[in-house]
């Protein structure tokens, strides 16, 4: 890391100390002090997680280079006796601004009005511990279908943590699913919105962190914020206002919920296969 960092900043850079902070998750997290400052590194098995901080990286270059929403500032990443590592800058945060959610539904906004001719993206990357399909598709249906859904529930019911009912039920639903989400030009997602992950950064504006990019249906990052609470409706309103969403999109959302719950049944079990099964029970 020193040597990176060096290299990095063109200046040989020393640590001073390291300490773990919570949040990690799969990863351990520290804050690194520095010669040259402070620094968020994330550590975890190279082998159990190929390229993952790889994929991570690429990720918050895409978003950063929209200019619309910050993200953690990509230093460097590498592996050293099958660790890998993640060297991001630090981010101190501050109070929410007053108008923090108001801005943090219209950057969203923003953001997702950098489209893509295809859904998808040209690299697989994870979605928490799992990776992630992103082959590309002309349209969303096919892509929800085929690179979200399909690929968990098989690996939920061959590891027998869903039911042939709930099974059934995503036939049901992937019969229907053509007529359920309005026609509308890829949008880039965050693809992991939920409360974790985003932060207040030092001015007191929404930083966006950890993010599982693809270009997809834009109702996903919004249903995923509602999935585990934690954003504010004044969030959803400066959204709608920035960029309308189509009649039926609150309704929808528990639709594009169900890839994200099945992450969860695929990682926990419990009652998320519940879940999935309510949603599933309308078709």
């Amino acid at each position: 890391m020193e040597k990176m960092l060096s290299e990095k900043l063109n200046e040989d850079v020393k640590i001073l100390s390291d300490h773990y902070v919570g949040g990690g998750s799969i990863n351990d997290a520290r804050m690194v002090k520095t010669t040259k400052g402070d620094f968020f590194v994330k550590i975890n098995s190279a082998s159990r997680y190929p390229a993952m901080f790889e994929k991570e990286a690429k990720g918050l270059a895409l978003l950063a280079a929209t200019n619309e929403i910050a993200v953690p500032q990509v230093v460097g990443f590498g592996e050293e006796n099958n660790e890998a590592f993640l060297i991001l800058n630090y981010i101190n945060s501050a109070p929410k601004s007053k108008n923090f959610w108001v801005q943090f539904g219209e950057k969203l906004a923003a953001l997702h009005k950098h489209t893509h001719k295809l859904f998808g993206l040209d690299y697989n990357n994870y979605i928490g511990s799992l990776q992630q399909s992103n082959r590309q598709h002309n349209s969303w249906p096919g892509f929800f279908k085929e690179e979200r859904l399909e690929p968990l529930v098989a690996m939920a019911f061959n590891d027998g943590k869903i039911d042939r009912t709930i099974l059934l039920g995503f036939d049901r639903f992937y019969n229907k699913i053509d007529n359920l989400f309005p026609d509308e030009s890829p949008a880039l997602v965050h693809g992991d919105l939920w409360g974790g992950n985003y932060m207040v950064g030092a001015n007191g504006e929404p930083v966006i962190i950890d993010p599982a990019v693809y270009y997809g249906h834009r109702e996903m990052d919004l249903g995923m914020s509602q999935l585990f609470g934690g954003f504010d409706q004044q969030f959803y309103s400066a959204y709608h206002r920035a960029f309308p969403l189509e009649p039926g999109w609150q309704e929808r959302l528990d639709f594009c919920n169900l890839y994200p719950l099945m992450v969860h049944v695929n990682l926990f079990g419990g009652g998320y296969a519940g879940s999935v099964k309510s949603i599933l029970m309308r078709f």
